[in-house]
């Protein structure tokens, strides 16, 4: 067993089993993923309780389709702030996270402050969201819009790979 990400949780090669198969559907019965990986139904519950006690799973969600919800388009916006002050940052981060249509947003390192994805109806939509969220704070120095053209892969999931236990040839050791 070996610590994954400053966890202070130890796990083995079922955890890592579990996690994979909830990341593809955690709707999966319980028992059907003891099936899977040779565990008892009772003993995968409460792998999934611990598992969900430490953090390691932080929710349980449904991915909604943008297209089949009156938001098809989605945008990424890289946005730079004139100051970088920590209440600035704070205040920026806090109109991001108040707003629907941001669906994800990063604080990142390097040459730009933060990333957004956002899902609107349309471009008109986008273009009234600028004025509220850009060109309304005296803090936003410039953003840049990227138009999705295809969503080749979303969701989630993290990789498990070079975790231990996560090999798919080897069953999980006990």
């Amino acid at each position: 067993m070996s610590r994954i990400s400053g966890s202070s949780l130890e796990l083995d090669g079922f955890d890592v089993a579990i996690l994979a198969i909830l990341q593809r559907d955690n709707r999966t019965p319980q028992r059907k993923i003891a099936e899977a990986i040779h565990l008892s139904a009772p003993a995968v519950q409460r792998r999934i309780h611990r598992l969900e006690a430490s953090g390691i799973i932080t929710a349980n969600v449904a991915l909604l389709d943008p297209a089949k919800i009156g938001q098809p388009l989605t945008i990424v916006v890289n946005v730079d702030l004139e100051r970088e002050h920590s209440a600035l940052i704070d205040e920026a981060k806090k109109a991001f996270l108040a707003e629907t249509s941001v669906q994800q947003c990063y604080y990142v390192a390097g040459e730009t402050d933060f990333v957004l994805i956002l899902n609107v109806p349309s471009m008109a939509d986008y273009e009234a969201l600028t004025r509220k969220l850009f060109f309304a704070s005296d803090n936003i120095k410039r953003f840049r819009t990227f138009v999705v053209m295809d969503r080749v892969k979303t969701g989630t999931s993290l990789s498990l790979d070079g975790v231990p236990g996560s090999t798919t040839q080897s069953r999980p050791n006990k």
